[in-house]
């Protein structure tokens, strides 16, 4: 009797190759640091990550972004391991993807194109299907030349051109309509939105806010007992969430909003300033604080550049430093040389001695410090809620 043969028919993951170039503007640190979250948005999205090449640069080649030499080196690579995507970690432009594209014979993403993807996977509502789609569609219209390269190769460049280049024109113009009919949508979803936030009552808004991946839906989860997704994955959240919370006597609304992060595309920050809109309208943020990631302060830099974008930050907003059980001492250097690490007390002083918004220190899966966060967050309400409603006897 022979053997049975058995078949692995589980999906493979995509396996993908990093490509950064290092500019003099940026420190080895932070490269690093892009490309652990490349690589982060990679395994968000469902690939997985064999190498990184990186390549020194007064700017990116206007060609090819690397240099030829880098890019042979790539092609030899991605050829031998039988790579099936390279993802570039800043945005390509048409005519680099275009050439890339030529030179590897492979699918090339840049760090927007990834980031859409993640979106769209991620899109729940009406709204954030619709949001995505745009952005999507946005991000595409001037790479259209790509999607006809495929026809010089099944049947030769020669007659193949005029009927090429009118197709792309015909795709461009139902693009342009598509967008345009995207935009009115959303005007709509936006118009009953508004309508919803007017309904809720003249509760205080609260919003929380924050890099993505930091743990904002573990703190919504925490005060308000809801169970809202939580996963350790980039962009987790993409729909906004509301709950009512009563701390005390206190009743207000708590929204969970889209992670920000660095290099976020354009169109997509335009796209979601919708979403934002309860960002914008909220009372008080919170800004929620990894103070276990080594760049965090790269975190809060970015964060507070998207509230200024949308008109933000001169709210009055509750700095959370969560997930303290995961802190690590960075190590600093004094005037002789020597060593020393910053604990969590020496940080908090200087942080408090530095910066007049509240802080608070927690840890959201530990259930630390969560009373002394309930109390600051009533304080600030309650003095909110009786400056608004000096009659109201809710309090008393």
């Amino acid at each position: 009797m022979g053997k049975t043969k058995i078949y692995d028919t589980a999906l493979k993951p995509e396996t993908a190759l990093l490509v950064s170039v290092i500019t003099p503007d940026i420190s080895e640190q932070n490269a690093k640091d892009y490309l652990q979250e490349l690589e982060f948005l990679v395994q968000t999205a469902g690939g997985e990550v064999k190498d990184v090449f990186t390549q020194k640069l007064a700017k990116p080649e206007h060609a090819t972004f690397v240099g030829s030499g880098k890019l042979e080196e790539i092609r030899q690579y991605a050829d031998a391991e039988e790579i099936d995507m390279i993802v570039f970690d800043d945005e390509l432009s048409p005519s680099q993807l275009r050439n890339i594209e030529r030179e590897l014979k492979r699918k090339i993403l840049d760090r927007s194109n990834l980031i859409l993807d993640i979106f769209a996977k991620h899109a729940q509502t009406a709204q954030a299907k619709t949001q995505v789609e745009l952005a999507q569609l946005q991000y595409l219209l001037p790479r259209l030349t790509r999607m006809w390269t495929h026809l010089e190769r099944q049947r030769g460049g020669i007659g193949m051109r005029g009927p090429g280049e009118s197709q792309i024109e015909t795709d461009r113009r139902i693009i342009l309509n598509k967008i345009s009919l995207l935009k009115e949508r959303l005007r709509v979803i936006d118009k009953q939105n508004e309508t919803q936030r007017k309904n809720r009552g003249e509760l205080i808004r609260v919003a929380l806010v924050g890099y993505t991946n930091v743990g904002k839906s573990t703190i919504l989860n925490m005060i308000s007992k809801s169970d809202v997704l939580m996963e350790n994955k980039l962009f987790a959240t993409l729909d906004t969430t509301v709950r009512k919370v009563v701390i005390d006597n206190l009743p207000f609304l708590l929204s969970d909003t889209v992670g920000f992060i660095r290099k976020l595309p354009h169109h997509l920050v335009e796209s979601f300033k919708s979403t934002l809109d309860e960002v914008r309208e909220a009372d008080v943020l919170i800004h929620v604080v990894d103070i276990s990631h080594p760049n965090f302060e790269d975190h809060i830099a970015a964060v507070n550049e998207t509230l200024k974008d949308i008109d933000a930050l001169d709210k009055p907003i509750i700095t959370v430093f969560n997930k303290i059980d995961a802190y690590k001492p960075p190590v600093a250097v004094d005037e002789n040389g020597k060593e020393i690490k910053v604990t969590l007390d020496e940080f908090r002083n200087s942080w408090m001695a530095k910066n007049s918004d509240p802080a608070i220190f927690l840890s959201a899966t530990e259930k630390t410090n969560v009373e002394e966060f309930k109390q600051k967050l009533y304080d600030i309400i309650s003095k909110m809620h009786t400056a608004r409603y000096p009659y109201n006897n809710l309090l008393y």
